[in-house]
């Protein structure tokens, strides 16, 4: 498969900046600088070596993706992203990670990968703090490691593949369920995934200042609840919502499990049409709902490709084209050339707004 994106130049935007200074933010405050005395990154994030921008990719990277789950729809898309691009620089792909998206879940998998000598880390992180201490083993065994979707704190890895900013993913969630709900506004939920992931507490918090402002005066957040990336407990969790909060007007779901569980609830439900939804999933599961009346738009960056760039920028790094400091660029195979951005943030790009109108024009 060949992506057909012309070759662009993204930079990650300043307002990262601010997200970084809160403790669920997605990126932290620590970077990789350059030393050309040196020949070796260090783990430390103190020092690194000096980027050969025309070094050639090496052939037979062991590259391996650790998503916070498998058997997750999202990440079985991403992950596909992510072994098409190591097939064309010919390295060696592989995935593992656990079947429950906890805290802790990932470090076991992480420890085995550095045993077995993985040069590049590919993952989503469960928690920010709870897999640092695995990552910084296997980086001082030599491995890369990019977080992908979900960051942990920056000093624990060398880039962060971030699928779109996080002020953007915020605004846009609250616009949908304003536009959704209508000018009489009301009262709104978020059903996020786990309590301790990193890019959804981030989305959650900028939520909550966006709705602050004026034209979303009507519109009052009334109860977050986890449905821990499973469906099961997904749809518990919108039956316990509609039994505790007999007003509610709309529903953010800001993760593609929780967003089909809720939606699935919804459409079979006497709340179809009353209960707004909005969120963050993929058109091939929710054009169903946006067709049957269930839901009126969503949103969402294409995931494949963020695992296409997640595992060129592991291979750039493990090749020494680049060290993961602010301003180097690498090429990502189809979808061309990107820059490093403050606190080693790659940006993807912006989600795109799915309704009855194009859903039917996206294949993923």
């Amino acid at each position: 498969m060949r992506f057909s994106s012309k070759a662009t130049r993204r930079t990650a935007p300043v307002f990262l900046a601010i997200v970084t200074g809160l403790t669920l933010a997605l990126s932290g405050c620590g970077g990789t600088t350059v030393n050309s005395d040196s020949d070796e990154v260090a783990n430390s994030g103190t020092s690194a070596a000096s980027a050969n921008p025309d070094a050639p990719l090496k052939e037979g990277l062991k590259v391996a993706f650790l998503p916070k789950q498998l058997n997750n729809s999202y990440f079985t898309v991403t992950d596909r992203g992510g072994k098409t691009a190591v097939e064309e620089y010919k390295g060696t792909f592989s995935e593992v990670g656990p079947s429950e998206a906890s805290a802790s879940s990932q470090v076991s998998y992480i420890n085995t990968l550095t045993q077995q000598g993985a040069d590049v880390i590919a993952t989503s992180a469960n928690d920010p703090k709870a897999i640092c201490s695995a990552l910084d083993e296997a980086r001082s065994a030599g491995a890369k490691v990019v977080t992908f979707d979900s960051d942990t704190d920056a000093d624990c890895r060398d880039l962060y593949i971030n699928q779109a900013t996080a002020e953007g993913i915020a605004s846009t969630q609250v616009k949908l369920i304003s536009e959704a709900i209508g000018a009489d506004g009301g009262d709104i939920a978020v059903l996020s995934a786990t309590a301790n992931a990193t890019n959804q507490n981030a989305w959650i918090e900028l939520m909550k200042k966006e709705l602050q402002k004026p034209e979303y005066s009507k519109l009052k957040l009334v109860a977050t609840v986890y449905g821990d990336d499973n469906a099961q407990k997904s749809q518990q969790e919108v039956q316990a919502l509609m039994q505790q909060h007999p007003t509610l007007k709309g529903i953010i779901s800001p993760t593609t499990v929780g967003i089909a569980a809720a939606a699935q609830y919804l459409s079979g439900s006497e709340y179809k049409g009353k209960v707004q939804l909005t969120g963050l999933g993929f058109p091939s599961q929710m054009k169903e709902f946006i067709k049957n009346g269930t839901m009126k738009s969503f949103a969402l960056w294409d995931v494949e490709k963020l695992g296409y760039l997640a595992a060129y920028a592991g291979a750039a790094l493990a090749s020494g084209q680049i060290t993961g400091a602010e301003g180097e660029t690498f090429k990502a195979g189809d979808l061309g050339e990107f820059t490093i951005g403050a606190d080693s943030v790659v940006l993807l790009g912006d989600p795109t707004v799915f309704t009855a109108d194009n859903v039917d024009q996206f294949n993923f």
